[in-house]
Order: C-alpha cells, then sequence, then structure tokens
C-alpha cells in the first residue's frame, strides 16, 4: 500500500528540499504580529516558501497599538506574500480603513476579503470564508466584507467556484470529526468548536485539497485525509483528497502544533493513503439490505448462518460491496476502529467480532484477552495475489500479514510460558469480499498430540469438503483455484524435548462443484476447545465497551511484539 502512495505526509521542516514549492500556515496570530512574523523570517530563511496564510484571527481584540504601527509602518518584516481573513474578532479600525481604500494594509500582507476567491501567483487556487455564521440573516449575502460573520447565502454562493487548493474557513464544517479515529482519541464532537452544515456543504463541493481552519482552544486537529463518496472514473484526474486541518493559536500554553508547512500535490492519486476514510459529509441512502450483504459484517468472516438458507432461492448474486462498504476495509465510514489493535504498512492487526475464546478461556495460561485476531492486508482485494496487487506489494503485504502472525505466535507462546500453541487459517475464494486470515491460540497439547490436524481432517472429510496436502506458499498464484489453509504452530517447555517447535502448513483445494461452509474452521476448533456453545459469531457479540476493554488489554501485552 505504502508503495501506491502519491500522497505526501506532513512536512517537517527538516525534510523541505530546495526544490520544493512548500506554503507555509500559522494558527491564530492572536495580535503577537512582532515575534510571530520574526519566527516566519527565520524559517522562511532556510524554506523559501510561496507565501504564507494566517488562519482566524491576525489580530487580537485588544491589540496592542505599538505592534500595530510597526506592522502598518513597515517596520515589521514579513519575508513572504501572506494573506488573512477575518477571524472571530472585528479587524481594528486602522486596518479596516486601509482595506476600504483599496490600500496595502503592509508590505507583503494581503487580506483576501471575508468571502472571496483568489488565485495566487504560483496558480494556487485559495477560497475563502472568515467569519462566524450569522444567525440571524436567514437568507442573502454579506453586504461587506469585515464584520466577523458570514451568512449561509456567503457559503453557498462559493459553490460555484467549481474547484479549490485551499479552503480557508473560520467555522469548521459540521461533521468532520465522524469517521476519524483521531477525533475520537481526541473527543473531538460537535461542542468542540463552531461549525455549520453549509461549510461541509462547501467543503464537499470544492474538495480541496487543504482545508484550514481555527482552533478555539490549545490543540491541534490534524483529521485524516478524506475522499468523496463516489468518484468520476477518470485515471488522469485520480481520487480527489481533502486534508482538514484546524492549527492552535500562535504561541499557546500547551505547546499545540501552531504552525505547518505544505507543498500542494498535484499527481493524480490513485490510491487512498493507510488511514484516509470517506468523506465525513458522506450521508448514506436509506435501503435494504440485500441477502449476501446481511452475512458480511465487521470481522465475520462471512459465516452467516443465513446463508445456508439463501442458497434455497436461485437468483442473481448482487455484486461485492466496495472499498467504502467493506467492513475490513479502513476507508469504510463504519469501520469499527477501536476493534483495531495496530496498523502496519500493507496489513494491519485487529480482534474478531464475536470472538471463538474469550478473556477467561486462557486467563490461566497468561492471557487476559480472547486472542481471537483476524490479520488484514489494507488494499481491498478477494484474495492476495500478484495479479491485482503487483508482485513486490503483493510479497511486501504477505511478508507483513505473516510477520503478524509470527509475532502473535510468540506472545502467546512467551506469555503461556509454552502452554498455547497458535492455529491462523485462510480461506481463499475468488468471490470474497475481503481476503484476510484468522489467528487463534490453542493448548499446546492439542497441537503436539495431533489433534489439531485431526479436527481439520476428520471435518472435512465428514463434510465432503476435500483431502489436505503439506504445501508452504506464499499468495495465492502459487495455488490453482479456491482453497483452505491452514498454519499449526506450537513450542514446546524447554523441559519437554528442548524447546522443540512444531509447525506444518496444511492446503485443501476446492472446485466450484463444492459448497465450502465457511463455517468450517469455527466448528473444528469450537469442538476441539470445548466452546460449541460460542460457534456462531453472531451468538456471542460483545458491547463496545467490551471489545475496547479488550484490545487495550491486547495491546498493552503485544508491546514487545509490534514492530508497526
Amino acid at each position: 500500500m505504502a508503495a501506491k502512495m502519491s500522497v505526501p505526509n506532513t512536512l517537517q521542516f527538516s525534510d523541505i528540499k530546495p526544490t520544493d514549492q512548500i506554503s507555509f500556515v500559522f494558527g491564530s496570530i492572536n495580535g503577537q504580529l512582532q515575534p510571530a512574523f520574526s519566527k516566519l523570517s527565520t524559517l522562511h530563511a532556510k524554506n523559501a516558501f510561496s507565501f504564507a496564510i494566517v488562519t482566524g484571527n491576525l489580530f487580537s481584540a485588544e491589540q496592542d497599538d505599538e505592534q500595530l504601527t510597526q506592522l502598518l509602518d513597515g517596520q515589521i518584516q514579513i519575508p513572504c506574500p501572506t494573506y488573512f481573513t477575518v477571524g472571530t474578532v472585528a479587524l481594528p479600525p486602522r486596518v479596516v480603513e486601509r482595506i476600504e481604500k483599496d490600500e496595502e494594509v503592509a508590505p507583503n500582507l494581503h487580506y483576501l476579503g471575508k468571502r472571496s476567491t483568489t488565485k495566487t501567483s504560483e496558480g494556487v487556487r485559495i477560497v475563502t470564508l472568515g467569519g462566524l455564521l450569522d444567525p440571524n440573516i436567514i437568507a442573502g449575502l454579506s453586504k461587506e466584507q469585515i464584520a466577523p460573520f458570514h451568512t449561509e447565502g456567503d457559503a453557498k454562493s462559493l459553490r460555484g467556484a467549481d474547484n479549490a487548493d485551499i479552503l480557508l474557513t473560520t467555522t469548521w464544517p459540521s461533521d468532520v470529526w465522524k469517521n476519524s479515529a483521531k477525533a475520537k482519541e481526541m473527543s473531538i464532537n460537535n461542542t468542540t468548536a463552531p461549525s455549520s452544515p453549509a461549510i461541509a456543504e462547501l467543503c464537499e463541493a470544492l474538495k480541496p485539497k487543504y482545508h484550514l481552519s481555527v482552533s478555539p482552544g490549545d490543540f491541534c486537529f490534524e483529521r485524516e485525509p478524506f475522499f468523496p463518496e463516489q468518484v468520476e472514473e477518470n485515471q488522469d484526474k485520480g481520487i480527489p483528497l481533502t486534508r482538514f486541518i484546524s492549527l492552535a493559536p500562535w504561541g499557546n500554553a500547551a505547546k499545540a502544533k501552531s504552525m505547518y508547512a505544505f507543498t500542494l500535490n498535484r499527481d493524480a492519486i490513485i490510491t487512498p493513503p493507510v488511514g484516509s476514510t470517506i468523506t465525513p459529509f458522506y450521508k448514506p441512502a436509506a435501503m435494504k439490505r440485500s441477502a449476501d450483504d446481511a452475512g458480511f459484517s465487521r470481522f465475520s468472516h462471512g459465516d452467516s448462518r443465513h446463508e445456508r438458507k439463501s442458497h434455497r432461492r436461485h437468483r442473481e448474486r448482487s455484486p461485492p460491496p466496495g472499498p467504502e462498504r467493506c467492513f475490513f476495509c479502513l476507508c469504510n465510514p463504519n469501520l469499527s476502529t477501536h476493534m483495531v489493535g495496530c496498523i502496519g504498512e500493507a496489513a494491519y492487526l485487529a480482534t474478531a467480532k464475536g470472538p471463538l475464546t474469550t478473556s477467561d478461556t486462557y486467563k490461566e495460561q497468561g492471557l487476559n484477552f480472547p486472542g481471537h485476531f483476524v490479520i488484514t492486508p489494507v488494499d481491498h482485494l478477494a484474495t492476495l495475489n500478484k495479479t491485482e496487487l503487483g508482485e513486490e506489494q503483493a510479497k511486501t503485504t504477505f511478508i507483513e500479514m505473516n510477520r503478524f502472525r509470527e509475532s502473535l505466535q510468540s506472545m502467546v507462546s512467551t506469555l503461556s510460558k509454552h502452554k498455547l500453541g497458535a492455529v491462523t487459517w485462510e480461506i481463499s475464494r475468488a468471490r470474497n469480499i475481503h481476503a484476510h486470515w484468522q489467528f487463534l491460540p490453542v493448548p499446546i497439547e492439542l497441537v503436539s498430540k495431533g489433534l489439531v490436524e485431526a479436527g481439520f481432517r476428520v471435518l472435512a472429510e465428514d463434510m465432503k469438503l476435500g483431502k489436505f496436502i503439506a504445501k508452504d506458499f506464499q499468495t495465492a498464484d502459487e495455488v490453482e483455484g479456491d482453497y483452505f489453509r491452514v498454519w499449526i504452530w506450537g513450542e514446546e517447555d524447554d523441559e519437554k524435548e528442548s524447546g522443540k517447535v512444531i509447525g506444518k502448513s496444511l492446503l485443501m483445494q476446492f472446485g466450484d462443484e463444492i459448497r465450502f461452509d465457511l463455517q468450517y474452521p469455527r466448528k473444528v476448533m469450537a469442538k476441539l476447545l470445548k466452546l460449541e456453545k460460542r460457534t456462531f459469531w453472531q451468538d456471542v457479540v460483545q458491547t463496545e465497551e467490551e471489545e475496547t476493554a479488550e484490545v487495550s488489554a491486547f495491546r498493552e501485552a503485544f508491546k514487545e511484539w509490534n514492530f508497526t
């Protein structure tokens, strides 16, 4: 996944090259004119910014008159073109006077207006809407360009700009915190900052590369990048990707991020970066779920009991969901992010919904969480194969998924003092929705005595699924057709056979004529562990609080083995 990205991460000043066309952003300066622009001059000397933007308030409600005079007289050096708008407080009268006379505020300092579309000399398109929403004006446009208030009409009129590289607003777009793990972590919601549905609609219409705003407190909210619900099928244009960034006030006591540097990426983005989400402004249409959709839920592994009944009716199968509706995709707005344990470059690790084991199953062996995990590639694909991913990315993805598997094996073996081994399985079918592996700890005796292998072989024979062979391989390209794979692993205690490691990879291929029971591996393990009452995940779904607590316990235990 990382190899496909064409979107740069946030620039650190040390990362910037002399050839980059870099822009600089301040949070609210709040009248600290001399120290703020002095800092900008120092940074500009090293980085040669194309231009700078001040979000929120350049001036304060009780502006220091001496600093204001120095600014207006050109005694405060502003090293590059710097743009600002009106924030939450009124502009100083002397500044308003110059703006109304269409005079320069100060050398290199430019007022964007409250409602405007501006194109810089570098060709960067900035759409601006300053001020807070005026609830007293129901319709129409603002009559002036100075007061720190705007109307819904102002926001609607700017949609006609059609597109923007940068959208600059004082007010946050409503719902920008939705689908965001960062917002959840920071407890950001509709009470955090002034927000407006009209700003959300403006952002959705313009699809800016950057939406810059201002934080009302000493914090910075840099949301995960997001992309539209629907994208035009035009590879030249790629996927519109928006980054919403709300900087803390400059010089804040908490030392939260108040400065930001970036380069505008003009390349078409074909694959969204890891961690990006569907637009937070997405409003799903009310629709009846198909039988296929109903059987597919977050980490349900597709093993719905309803599937058996649906085969009785012959009908055209609905197409599998795309990434925005796939419950294994990180970009899905309904992703249960609280179940994600850790995210790598090409794969991620999460706890299973409705786990077969519980927090008590292996408590005596040293595990205080179920230990039932799902290892999933970040890319949306039915099987892990080189045709879709490319040889290099397929290899990278397999290596990282396998590293997760081996890390989990080492963790459960170490924590249990070699009393637990592990079983990992994969069901690879061309009509899968999203490839994944499942991992489950198992008592070492079941591994060393061959009972796990026997359990899989016997039930496969009873269900007439096929025969197993021993085969070690990586991607689906190395096996013809659909298959089931299981890794059986264990490390016996040092006192028994000098810490002998048991490892086996078994493969069972099956054709279209086989109605493969997706419950098969879970049925095997449920019987071996005497947990038959927990065979169906739907019967043992936990509360979000329980799931969150178990993920937290796992993360703490996994620290030593976490390579991400």
